[in-house]
Parts: structure tokens; C-alpha cells; sequence
């Protein structure tokens, strides 16, 4: 019998002042910033909560609080690698992930390739294992207004 686990986060910012966001780790030029404790990458944060759920450890805000300073505008890769270890400490692997990002602008499509490869040397897995791509909505709600960001991830993981 296999042992696996599924795990699911979404992570949403209002955009604000500043001419880039992060994504996947990645510095995506745009014509605004994103309202956040931390960098405020949609995509890392969403992927963390997908890993700590298939864990059953909670969520990134029980691991980083927003109301602790030291994670002040904090790089969301630290958070990543925070949740490979504990991967790692309880013998699990991660076997795939899948992210989608909900935006009207910026354009994902052109920086997909360097956050997979991020994330996959974050995770300790071959970049195929990390799938990112976007959709819009369809100028439809926050997202299609240009008020904010959001990202859905799916994770699977695999008995280590």
C-alpha cells in the first residue's frame, strides 16, 4: 500500500506601493508591490500551507506569525526550506507540486521557469516536479480589478 499525503493552500495580497512582487522566489518587475509582513510571495506562501497541511502541522502563520517582527519583510524562501526540513525530520518527500497564480498582471508565463527551479532546488527535487502556471479571472473580482494577487497550490507527498 502506498503512503501518501495531498495538501492544498491558497495565499492572497493586496497590491500597494513598490515596482516589483515576488514570486516563486523570483523578482517580477510590475508597477506595484504587495501589502505583506513578509515579501508577500503569493506563490511560496500558498505552496508552504499545501506542505504543513499534507503534514497536518498547521499553517505558514503557526510556523512565521505576522505578529513577530523577526519575519518583517523576511524572504519566503526562508520559509520554504523551513518546511523541507520538515519534510525531511518526518520522513516524507515531496513527489509534486502545482501552483496557480490568479492575476490579471503581472505576466507569470516569463518568469515560470526560474521559479520552478527555485523551488525544486528548495525542495530537494528534480524541477519536473514543480509545475507553475497562471490564470486570470476574467477582469472578475479583486484579482480582475488589479487590487491584489492570490495562489493556489496542490502538493503531493510520498513516504520518504
Amino acid at each position: 500500500m502506498l503512503d501518501i499525503r495531498i495538501g492544498q493552500g491558497i495565499d492572497v495580497h493586496a497590491f500597494g506601493d513598490g515596482d516589483h512582487v515576488m514570486l516563486g522566489g523570483v523578482r517580477v518587475p510590475h508597477d506595484r508591490g504587495v501589502l505583506a509582513h513578509s515579501d508577500g510571495d503569493v506563490v511560496l506562501h500558498a505552496l508552504c500551507d499545501a506542505l504543513l497541511g499534507a503534514l497536518a502541522l498547521g499553517d505558514i502563520g503557526t510556523h512565521f506569525p505576522p505578529s513577530d517582527p523577526q519575519w518583517q519583510g523576511a524572504d519566503s524562501r526562508r520559509f520554504l526550506r523551513h518546511c523541507a526540513q520538515l519534510l525531511r525530520e518526518r520522513g516524507w518527500r515531496l513527489g509534486n507540486a502545482d501552483v496557480t497564480v490568479i492575476c490579471e498582471r503581472p505576466k507569470v508565463g516569463p518568469h515560470a521557469d526560474a521559479m520552478r527551479a527555485l523551488i525544486a532546488q528548495d525542495l530537494d527535487v528534480a524541477r519536473d516536479a514543480i509545475s507553475i502556471k497562471a490564470t486570470t479571472s476574467e477582469r472578475l473580482g479583486f484579482t480582475g480589478r488589479g487590487e491584489g494577487i492570490a495562489a493556489q497550490a496542490v502538493c503531493l507527498l510520498l513516504r520518504a
